[in-house]
């Protein structure tokens, strides 16, 4: 099993999507796998960022307040750093769950195995924001970690709130500050994404 974490957007928005009556949300790794599905399904509404700008063409971009309510049953989302490490996830684990601040407890507490959180981070690097909710994730497990795992905990402990722990990181431009502040509350759903199933080269996250 492998939990995917990818704080600022992608498991934050795919959560708050689920939650909000999207039914299910296909994640691609590029844009014009994005459009040919929309093509193929002859609807559904493309959500995504590159870099944290809003891709071009499409309907939405990637924060999570702009999934508060449904424009359709399906989102089709692409993001520079979450949604290729949910495709990542997928090649190697039967099941892939979701996680962020927002569902904190309720992805916790639907581990059931032996389970590795995978971190988005950034651009193929180390990324604060995530270490700190895999940390939050692990204390909340209670079970036996690895050295890395430990080392979330560590961190995760070192701050005194969420939102202080999201703002220390030092990647990404400015003007995510709403975004920042929204993706740092915690337990506001108690939505588990779940890989449902891969559609051509997306993964299906639905409900769990």
């Amino acid at each position: 099993m492998a939990v995917v974490v990818d704080v600022l957007r992608a498991t934050s928005a795919i959560s708050q999507a689920l939650a909000g009556g999207y039914r299910r949300v296909y994640c691609c790794r590029e844009v014009d796998d994005a459009r040919a599905l929309r093509a193929k399904l002859g609807d559904g509404v493309l959500g995504g960022e590159r870099n944290a700008v809003r891709i071009e063409g499409f309907d939405i971009g990637a924060s999570p307040r702009e999934v508060l309510e449904p424009r359709g049953e399906t989102l089709i989302y692409s993001t520079t750093n979450g949604t290729r490490a949910v495709l990542a996830a997928a090649a190697g684990c039967n099941e892939v769950l979701l996680g962020s601040l927002l569902n904190l407890s309720a992805v916790a507490g639907a581990v059931q195995d032996d389970c590795v959180i995978v971190c988005a981070g950034f651009q193929g690097r180390f990324a604060l924001d995530d270490a700190y909710c895999a940390g939050r994730i692990v204390e909340l497990l209670g079970a036996e970690v690895t050295d890395a795992a430990k080392a979330c905990g560590v961190l995760a402990r070192s701050f005194p709130s969420a939102h202080e722990a999201l703002l220390a990181r030092t990647y990404g431009p400015p003007g995510l500050e709403e975004d920042i502040r929204f993706c740092a509350q915690e337990n506001t759903v108690d939505v588990v994404p779940r890989l449902n199933r891969m559609v051509d080269a997306a993964a299906e996250i639905t409900r769990g």
